[in-house]
């Protein structure tokens, strides 16, 4: 009966501690990955998570110019993952910026979902094989699109 009586005094204080997630999770991000968006070419290059963030840089880039910068950090708070993200154009000015709060998260895979104004519902990240990067979009309109990265070399 003790036995029993400490299973269930301890088993929600270890499902607490397996619920944490790190940004450390989020290494399979790591890379510069790069393909089509319409008739834009998408960049990205994440670096390694260390010191409670991973962060990425994005170029959106067509006929030889680039159209749209951006920068994403994805920062631990509250025992969670919180994603951030800002858009500039050439020459510096700002486009557009969005926070989304974690989804859910799981073996080379990622969601997150808006907290306030923003182009997108969720956004998703995958990396279903080693030659591949997926993001998943949802945006606040209702519609809908994948996009399928490859690692630049």
């Amino acid at each position: 009966m003790r036995l029993l009586l400490a299973i269930v005094l301890v088993l929600p204080h270890l499902a607490s501690a397996e619920a944490k997630v790190s940004v450390t999770d989020l290494a399979w991000m790591t890379g510069t990955w790069v393909g089509p968006l319409g008739e834009q070419t998408l960049e990205e290059h994440w670096i390694d998570p260390g010191n409670g963030t991973i962060a990425c840089v994005v170029r959106f880039t067509s006929n030889g110019a680039t159209n749209i910068y951006e920068l994403i950090v994805i920062e631990e708070e509250a025992d969670s993952l919180v994603f951030r993200v800002r858009q500039w154009q050439p020459g510096f000015v700002p486009f557009d910026s969005q926070t989304m709060a974690l989804k859910d998260i799981g073996e080379r895979r990622v969601s997150f979902k808006s907290v306030g104004p923003g182009n997108f519902a969720t956004l998703s990240y995958s990396r279903p094989a080693e030659d591949e990067f997926h993001i998943a979009v949802q945006t606040q309109d209702g519609g809908a699109f994948q996009l399928v990265l490859k690692p630049k070399h």
